[in-house]
């Protein structure tokens, strides 16, 4: 009764409600997205594209690691023609997140002529977006997305927004193991979704 007696917090009630509604809306799209991997159901597309994490003179971070181990995988069972590997250096880097993913690739039996870095981008769009704009150029359109599995919800969505028809195939062993990471990525992802869905990059 108290609500309906003054708009001002009935509005303000709505909006509460809403947002919470948006954030477990949110949450579930990234949940179920992260225990699906599209390469169940995809038998090949035109390009792996692996997102870039941490490396370490020229060394991947174990996640970023895992994600190319996985790409390795992919690769060896004959998803695609090609691997991408994406993100550019951090200040004070001698080398590139894609240059260090390419070389570890090289170094696990991909050929080196399949294998192609794009060290472009300080955020997950930015690289994503160098990616769309290297296989367009090509006449490709479809690729498995490699990275953690809590950002499959996001890199799909912004992989469809760019042009491409974007598989999440995530990593089945994410260096991020501990219930407190995983939870971690979860609970960041949940709002990082929600803001490119609402807001964009």
């Amino acid at each position: 009764m108290r609500l309906t007696r003054h708009p001002v917090l009935l509005v303000v009630a709505l909006g509460l409600l809403l947002g919470l509604v948006a954030i477990l809306g949110s949450g579930v799209a990234v949940w179920r997205s992260a225990h699906h991997d599209d390469a169940s159901e995809v038998d090949r597309a035109d390009a792996i594209v692996v997102l870039g994490a941490a490396q370490y003179d020229g060394a991947p971070s174990p996640v970023f690691r895992e994600r190319l181990n996985h790409a390795v995988l992919l690769w060896g069972q004959g998803r695609a023609g090609m691997v991408l590997t994406l993100g550019a250096k951090q200040p004070g880097d001698r080398t590139t997140e894609a240059d260090a993913g390419r070389e570890y690739l090289i170094t696990r039996g991909v050929p080196i002529d399949s294998v192609v870095a794009l060290p472009v981008g300080h955020t997950t769009f930015q690289s994503l977006r160098a990616a769309a704009r290297f296989l367009h150029g090509r006449d490709l359109r479809s690729a498995f997305l490699v990275s953690d599995p809590w950002h499959n919800a996001r890199i799909e969505r912004m992989a469809g927004d760019l042009g491409l028809d974007g598989h999440a195939s995530a990593t089945w062993t994410s260096a991020a193991s501990s219930q407190e990471s995983r939870s971690l990525g979860y609970l960041r992802e949940t709002f990082a979704y929600l803001y490119y869905r609402t807001v964009g990059n």
